[in-house]
């Protein structure tokens, strides 16, 4: 966020930002193998479909996102303090490096005593069965941890 302020922890921010992930889901072929929204950034494991671009895919969600947001909390201007980062994962182990990083992230930030606590995540999405923004969890996942 710009100037690390904690807007998505405002007015229902992370829903809100949820809510552009699943509507992306929607015009865009991708998928999310891991997520988390915290108060001021967020994690996504994701994998662009075939022919789809994940620049535009992200400069999509962030877009959207900024203006709903601004919208809500009336303010107007930069929401974002930098442009995303991404990195291509592509063995198995640097996969789930970076799962068990996003995984853990709420905790590590003391949010949450375990991942599925925390609302804005995969986690707790496969807990609840909820699979409007991530799909099932990978085989052998332990949905209470």
């Amino acid at each position: 966020m710009n100037h690390k302020e904690k807007l998505l922890d405002r007015m229902n921010g992370r829903e809100l930002f949820l809510a552009v992930l699943a509507q992306a889901k929607r015009k865009f072929t991708f998928s999310i193998q891991n997520f988390v929204v915290l108060d001021n950034h967020f994690h996504l494991l994701i994998q662009p479909g075939k022919g789809e671009n994940l620049s535009r895919i992200m400069h999509w969600v962030l877009g959207v996102f900024a203006m709903r947001l601004n919208r809500l909390l009336g303010l107007w201007g930069h929401v974002w303090g930098d442009r995303f980062r991404s990195w291509i994962v592509e063995d198995i182990s640097a996969r789930l490096r970076v799962f068990c990083y996003i995984e853990r992230n709420a905790v590590a930030a003391g949010l949450a005593k375990r991942p599925c606590e925390w609302q804005s995540s995969a986690a707790f999405h496969w807990k609840a069965g909820i699979h409007l923004i991530v799909g099932p969890p990978p085989p052998g996942y332990p949905v209470d941890g």
